[in-house]
């Protein structure tokens, strides 16, 4: 069994920073998954953010790109977001999830483990 567990979330004005983690365990899994952040605003669809391959090789949504950065450490089983230039757009619950077989890394359905959630709140 893979569980997923999301920290990092808060509240922060529009132009700075946060960086969301992720602690994986089932170890064997993670490490040759696809792993992913998606993000779901109230009253809208869970949309893809990032996606990381077993290889190191990263997809991001055309509205985060140049700010954010995903990263994996599968030595530490964690997965990173790094969130820079924020705007109230942002706001959403943050979610990672993790894909044995993904083709498209911004597609939800491909992902097969998924964490909690973590709050990410833009303030004007």
């Amino acid at each position: 069994q893979v569980e997923l567990l999301e920290s990092g979330g808060g509240s922060v004005q529009a132009g700075g920073s946060l960086r969301l983690s992720c602690i994986a365990s089932g170890y064997t899994y993670t490490r040759h998954s696809t792993l992913a952040w998606f993000r779901q605003a109230p009253e809208k669809e869970r949309e893809g953010v990032a996606g990381i391959a077993s290889d190191g090789s990263t997809t991001y949504a055309d509205s985060v790109k140049g700010r954010f950065t995903i990263s994996r450490d599968d030595n530490q089983n964690t997965l990173s977001l790094h969130m820079h230039r924020l705007n109230t757009d942002d706001t959403a619950i943050y979610y990672c999830a993790a894909g044995s077989l993904v083709a498209d890394r911004l597609q939800k359905l491909e992902y097969d483990y998924w964490g909690q959630g973590t709050q990410v709140t833009v303030y004007s």
